[in-house]
């Protein structure tokens, strides 16, 4: 029994000292990086200041032939600070002097320069030349076919097994490894808290390769809001409305902060289609306005707001889907607009933010048969109809490319819409929009079946591999721009949640989402009834859609005596409008006033006051009110707005963004029309 213990002991012993031996070896040291680069050297990347400021990024190039972003034991250096300062991120500060600096950075072994000219009439760079600033091409060339084809794809998790993807599953995170995918869109049921939220970005950018993934979103504030938590901007109509370009620009960057918190670095906005159409199902309040100068100052306002935020700005849905009557979710629109008329219109927004080399723009799935011919048949349902924007070489090539001159990012908009879903198989939609000389495929119908489609599409060379080249470039050089890469020391997440939880919805922000929603409150008419005295209407009624409760409860802030009905039908309300003093109706996006709403407001003996609550188009049908205001939304600041509006508790200084017709088709109220209570 003693020998059995003595063995047992012995035993215990050695598999300690082999346990000790093979677990107690220091980690393999990563591969020693070969040189230090200052990005914003590469000749691809931009450098541009905001309000005298900008942000320099170093990344390490390693032996094995990836980057990643430095941050061990870097010294930032600026030669004459009283021209420009450097903090030890990176982030350099202009001065009163004008003159020239060195900036240099050094890990103590590496070292790289560029000099920042501060001159009298603008602010430039003079990059470091020499072969490994041609990084880009040499990065391109390093990856295999597959890796540059995962760069190009961006699906969405949005659900998996039927329920909502707000954690990355181990299935999901074998996706992004095994395709190496260079994005992915997030919708709002993967956001439901600030902590849920990063932790998800944080690890979908965790089991990315090579770099940083592309984690995208539709934030355009208004209607089209993802955050359940975050600052709901009024939306694209509201600003227009208002008219403010600085303003526009603080609420593009309020945006831009919030989403950079939780870990999101692009944004597919501003929305640069012209509403022309007032039938437009589908963008109506997305939209700034009915005319393109309007449209063009707004978008640029927003994209930089977007930029000085660092979230790569993404505007959309070119060539413009403002002139539908079809929602391309549902249907496939067509567009019988010639060129010369588009660029008179449609193109003037995009043109302008090209030539501003905006980051990336989205592709419509629209057809044009007056610029594309090109016909095929429905895989679906056989009949023919003309290849849409998205796939035609025409439009995103000849047009984009050669004859307006943009080297920016091309991005489909989602490829399972069934504006081409319904007519094409997921791989040959996916080919034809790369072969059309689009970058970045958006929400692909089926990850696996795609890569393996577009894989054996470049074997047969029917895709050849120059052109997946292109598209990889532009991809990593807006990566690299924007700092969207493999970091050596990510900043530690307790620090990023207490960095979002005070960042989002701050009273910074909630102060200016107040202040855009009353800049877009648009007084259209007043025949003496606003603002309204309490004195004179001791009873008011609020009648109306879903949308008179909203804004019943927040009139009774001013007012003690408000009752509010939907009008379901014609009886609901109608005893107590007797006895109203004055009649508020609400109408709520994009709906038009029934017959009994128009019977109730022509038909009474007190003031009625009409409020669109949505697209102003409705105000049409009721011509007769007393006043009519012109809201442009349904967020919960703009329904205070108007409230406040109406009491007299600002002057409405908004002007329609928009021409509204009568029911003849003329113009009832004109562009820019509006009025104060002066």
């Amino acid at each position: 029994m003693l020998k059995l213990r003595i063995i047992f002991i012995i035993f215990l012993m050695l598999a300690l000292v082999c346990f000790l031996f093979v677990y107690s070896k220091p980690a393999p040291a990563e591969t020693v990086w070969d040189d230090l680069i200052i990005i914003n050297n590469l000749p691809e990347v931009e450098t541009s200041f905001h309000k005298g400021k900008t942000r320099l990024t170093a990344i390490h190039l390693y032996k094995d032939g990836h980057v990643k972003k430095a941050a061990r034991a870097l010294t930032w250096h600026s030669s004459d600070r009283s021209v420009a300062q450097v903090s030890q991120d990176g982030q350099i500060r202009l001065k009163g002097k004008k003159g020239m600096t060195k900036i240099t950075v050094t890990d103590g072994t590496f070292q790289d320069n560029l000099v920042i000219n501060h001159g009298k009439e603008k602010v430039s760079v003079i990059k470091e030349k020499g072969t490994k600033y041609h990084l880009i091409s040499q990065l391109v060339k390093s990856l295999t076919l597959e890796e540059k084809i995962g760069q190009m794809l961006m699906p969405d998790f949005r659900q998996w097994d039927g329920k909502a993807v707000t954690e990355v599953k181990p299935e999901i995170a074998q996706i992004i490894q095994k395709y190496h995918l260079g994005g992915i869109i997030l919708f709002k049921e993967n956001i439901q808290s600030i902590e849920q939220t990063l932790h998800l970005t944080t690890g979908f950018q965790s089991n990315a390769e090579k770099f940083g993934l592309l984690l995208s979103i539709d934030q355009e504030g208004g209607s089209i809001d993802r955050l359940n938590f975050g600052t709901t901007m009024p939306g694209n109509m509201a600003l227009g409305a208002g008219n403010d370009k600085r303003l526009t620009e603080l609420v593009g960057k309020a945006i831009g902060k919030e989403l950079s918190l939780l870990g999101i670095n692009m944004d597919f906005a501003p929305v640069l289609d012209i509403n022309n159409n007032p039938e437009n199902p589908v963008i109506g309040l997305r939209s700034f306005s009915s005319d393109p100068e309007t449209v063009t100052k707004m978008g640029t306002a927003l994209a930089k707001g977007l930029d000085e935020a660092n979230i790569v700005a993404a505007a959309k849905h070119f060539p413009g889907h403002g002139n539908t009557a079809v929602d391309s979710h549902i249907g496939l629109p067509v567009v019988r607009t010639k060129l010369d008329e588009l660029k008179k219109m449609e193109l003037q927004p995009f043109q302008q933010l090209m030539d501003k080399d905006i980051d990336a723009v989205m592709s419509a799935h629209i057809t044009y048969p007056f610029i594309e011919t090109e016909k095929f048949k429905s895989a679906v349902s056989g009949q023919e109809i003309t290849l849409p924007a998205t796939l035609s070489h025409k439009i995103l090539t000849r047009l984009v490319r050669d004859e307006m001159g943009y080297e920016g990012v091309i991005i489909t908009d989602a490829l399972n819409m069934n504006a081409i879903a319904s007519h094409f198989q997921p791989v040959d939609s996916a080919i034809r929009a790369i072969k059309a000389g689009v970058d970045v495929l958006l929400m692909p119908v089926g990850v696996e079946e795609v890569a393996n489609g577009l894989y054996e599409a470049v074997a047969k060379g029917d895709i050849t591999e120059e052109r997946i080249n292109q598209s990889v470039t532009r991809i990593l050089t807006l990566k690299l721009k924007h700092g969207i890469l493999k970091e050596e020391e990510a900043p530690s997440y307790q620090k990023k949640l207490e960095a979002a939880r005070s960042g989002i919805h701050s009273i910074e922000h909630q102060q200016l989402e107040k202040l855009a929603a009353k800049k877009g409150i648009t007084l259209v008419k007043n025949n003496g009834t606003l603002p309204i005295s309490q004195n004179l209407y001791k009873k008011i009624i609020v009648i109306g859609d879903d949308s008179s409760d909203v804004l019943a409860a927040s009139l009774e802030k001013f007012h003690s005596n408000i009752t509010a009905f939907r009008l379901e039908n014609k009886s609901d309300g109608f005893e107590e409008c007797k006895e109203a003093d004055l009649i508020i109706i609400s109408v709520s996006n994009n709906k038009k006033l029934s017959e009994d709403y128009i019977d109730l407001g022509e038909n009474r003996d007190v003031p009625v006051v009409f409020i669109s609550v949505g697209t102003p188009y409705a105000i049409t049908a009721l011509p007769s009110a007393d006043s009519v205001i012109a809201q442009f939304g349904q967020t919960k600041a703009s329904y205070q707005a108007t409230a406040e509006a109406l009491f007299g508790g600002f002057n409405p200084s908004g002007r329609l963004p928009v021409a509204i017709p009568d029911k003849n088709g003329h113009v009832l109220y004109h562009f820019r029309e509006g009025l104060s209570y002066d």
